[in-house]
C-alpha cells in the first residue's frame, strides 16, 4: 500500500508478555536451492513485455564484457538469496567488474526505464543492484532477498583486457510454509487444480517469519492480508502458530489508546507503523475468531478477546448520533484500491460483522452480559444502516453525502448479514445484472465478492466468478497472483508505475481457501 493515514502524537504501547510469545512463535526457514531453467530475450507484446525462451538449461554464460547482457529464467516465482560466479576470461583483470542486476517477478520489470518513475511509493523497492566486483575470480553472494522470476545480468564494464564467464547461479529460496503439510487436492477440473496450485505457490513465498502481505513489496505483516491468509493456512499449510504467532505480535505492539496498527514492521525489531485503518484494526476481532474456529484454542482466545474488545470500543466512537459511521475524506478505510470509492457503507458494514464475531466469542468464553451488550449494539447499527443507507428504491445500499452505489458496499453488506438469506441473494443478483457504481479492482475485494456468493448459496456463479477473475491472471501467464488486477485496465497501478506492483500477494492467495473449504475438495466430483 502507498498512502498511510497517519496517527497524530503516535506511539508505540509494548506489551512484553505478549511480544515474548510472539518471539517464541519464530519459525525456522526452509531452505532449498533453486538453479536457473534456462535464459530469455525480453521482447515486446502488443503494449506489454513477454519472456521468449532462448536457452534450455544454465551452466555457465559466454565471455561478456562492455554492454554484454544475459537474462536468466528460474522457471517460477522465488524468494530468496542470489549467489553466483565470475571467472575472468583473457588477460589478468586490472580493473573491477562492473555489474548491473535487474531482479523481476514479470517481463516489463526488466523492460521498465526506471529512471523514469515518479510515483509515490519509494523507488528503493525496486531490484536493481549496481555492483563492483574488484578482485576477480570471486564467489559473490548478494545480501538482499529478492523476490523474482527473471534475472538480468549487465556486464557495465570490466575492461578492454578481459572479460567474465557467469556461473555457478543459485537461489537459495526461503520460506515458512511446508508444501508437505498440505493435502492434496482431489479434482478433475484442471482450472481448479491449476488455480490451488498457483495460490499455494502464493501462499508459500509470502509465508516468512510472518505472512508478509507480498515478499517483493512491503515485506510487511498487514492485518488485512493476514485475515485472507489465515483463512486459507487453515486448509492448506495448517502452520497455525504462525497466525498465532501474527496475533500476538499485533497485540504486543499497539498505537495509541491500545489501537491495533495496520502493519507492523519486523526489522531491525519489531514495531507497529503509524498507519491506522478502520477495518484492519476491526479485522483483529475476525482474525482471532476465525483463529480459534479453526484451533479450538481457548487460552489464547481469552487473552487476547480484550485487544479484540478495545477495537470495537474505538470503532463505536465513530458513530454519529444516527448510529452511522462518521464519514471521512481521508484515507482511513481501505476496503479496496478503487478510484473515488466512497467508504462510509462498507465501514458500517464491516462494524456490524465484526461485532457479531465479537458476540459469539464472548459466548464461547461464558461472557452474557458482554455477549448481550454486543447484541444491543449490533441492533443499533443494523437498524441504522437500514434507516439511513438502504435505499429502497434504487434497492442497494448507498454511501457517504453523494449516495454511491459501489461493489464493495454491496458485498459487505451482504457478509455483515444486516437483511434476510433470500435478501442478501437478491441483491447480489442485482448488483451483478446492474453492475453500478464503483467496481472492484483487487483480488482482496473480490475475495469478499466470491465469499458473499458462497454464503449465499449462489455457489456455481462464485466458481465462474473466481475463474474469471484469477483464471485470466493465469492466462495472463501469472505463476503467482498479483496484487492488483484489473480486467478493465490490465496495466492498472495505484502507485505510479506497474513496475512496482508486487506480483506475488498475499491477499490474492484464497482460491485455495474457496475450493478446499467449500467445494468438498477431497472428493472426486469436481
Amino acid at each position: 500500500m502507498a498512502i498511510s493515514n497517519k496517527i497524530e502524537n503516535f506511539r508505540m504501547e509494548v506489551n512484553r508478555a505478549f511480544l515474548t510469545k510472539a518471539q517464541d512463535l519464530a519459525p525456522a526457514l526452509i531452505e532449498r536451492e533453486v538453479r536457473p531453467a534456462g535464459t530469455v530475450d525480453i521482447v515486446p507484446s502488443g503494449e506489454d513485455y513477454t519472456a521468449r525462451p532462448a536457452q534450455s538449461g544454465f551452466t555457465r554464460s559466454r565471455p561478456m564484457g562492455r554492454g554484454d547482457r544475459l537474462c536468466l529464467d528460474f522457471g517460477g516465482h522465488q524468494v530468496g538469496y542470489v549467489s553466483f560466479t565470475l571467472t575472468p576470461v583473457g588477460s589478468p583483470p586490472d580493473a573491477p567488474a562492473y555489474l548491473r542486476l535487474k531482479f523481476g517477478e514479470i517481463p516489463y520489470e526488466l523492460a521498465a526505464d526506471l529512471s523514469e518513475y515518479q510515483g509515490e511509493v519509494s523507488r528503493s523497492w525496486f531490484q536493481e543492484e549496481l555492483i563492483h566486483v574488484d578482485v576477480v575470480p570471486a564467489q559473490v553472494r548478494l545480501p538482499r532477498r529478492y523476490a523474482f522470476r527473471y534475472l538480468e545480468v549487465t556486464v557495465l564494464d570490466t575492461s578492454p583486457k578481459y572479460r567474465v564467464e557467469l556461473g555457478g547461479v543459485v537461489c537459495t529460496a526461503v520460506t515458512s510454509g511446508d508444501r508437505a503439510a498440505v493435502p492434496p487436492l482431489k479434482t478433475r477440473d484442471p482450472e481448479l487444480a491449476a488455480l490451488d496450485r498457483v495460490s499455494l505457490k502464493t501462499m508459500e513465498d509470502c509465508m516468512q517469519s510472518v505472512f508478509e502481505d507480498g515478499p517483493k513489496r512491503d515485506r510487511r505483516l498487514w492485518l488485512g492480508d493476514l485475515r485472507l491468509q489465515a483463512q486459507a493456512n487453515y486448509v492448506t499449510f495448517r502452520n497455525n502458530d504462525l497466525v498465532k504467532r501474527c496475533l500476538y505480535l499485533f497485540a504486543a505492539l499497539t498505537q495509541n489508546e491500545g489501537r491495533v496498527g495496520a502493519c507492523l514492521f519486523l526489522e531491525p525489531a519489531p514495531q507497529v507503523d503509524d498507519t491506522a485503518l478502520f477495518d484492519y484494526s476491526l479485522f483483529f476481532v475476525s482474525c482471532l475468531y476465525d483463529y480459534y474456529e479453526a484451533t479450538g484454542d481457548r487460552e489464547t482466545l481469552a487473552e487476547l478477546f480484550p485487544t479484540a474488545e478495545r477495537q470495537l470500543e474505538l470503532a463505536l466512537r465513530e458513530l454519529d448520533g444516527r448510529g452511522i459511521v462518521t464519514d471521512r475524506d481521508t484515507w482511513w478505510c481501505f476496503l479496496d484500491w478503487g478510484e473515488g470509492l466512497n467508504k462510509q457503507a462498507g465501514a458500517q458494514a464491516i462494524l456490524i460483522y465484526t461485532l457479531k464475531q465479537a458476540r459469539t466469542m464472548a459466548e464461547w468464553l461464558g461472557e452474557a452480559e458482554r455477549a448481550a451488550e454486543y447484541a444491543a449494539d449490533i441492533q443499533r447499527a443494523s437498524q441504522a444502516a437500514l434507516d439511513h443507507l438502504w435505499d429502497g428504491g434504487r434497492g442497494f445500499f448507498v454511501s457517504g453525502a453523494q449516495r454511491q452505489v459501489s461493489w464493495a458496499s454491496q458485498v459487505w453488506f451482504v457478509l455483515a448479514r444486516v437483511l434476510r438469506r433470500e435478501d442478501n441473494v437478491c441483491l447480489l443478483e442485482r448488483l451483478m445484472a446492474e453492475n453500478p457504481g464503483v467496481p472492484m479492482v483487487t483480488p482482496y475485494m473480490y475475495h469478499h465478492f466470491i465469499q458473499a456468493l458462497m454464503e449465499s448459496g449462489l455457489t456455481e456463479r462464485a466458481v465462474s466468478a473466481m475463474k474469471g477473475y484469477w483464471g485470466e491472471m493465469l492466462r495472463e501467464g501469472a505463476d503467482t497472483f498479483w496484487e492488483l488486477f484489473d480486467p478493465r485496465d490490465r496495466y492498472a497501478s495505484p502507485y505510479g508505475s506497474r513496475a512496482v506492483n508486487s506480483f506475488c500477494h498475499a491477499w490474492s492467495s484464497t482460491p485455495s481457501y474457496f475450493i478446499r473449504k467449500y467445494l468438498n475438495f477431497s472428493s472426486n466430483s469436481l
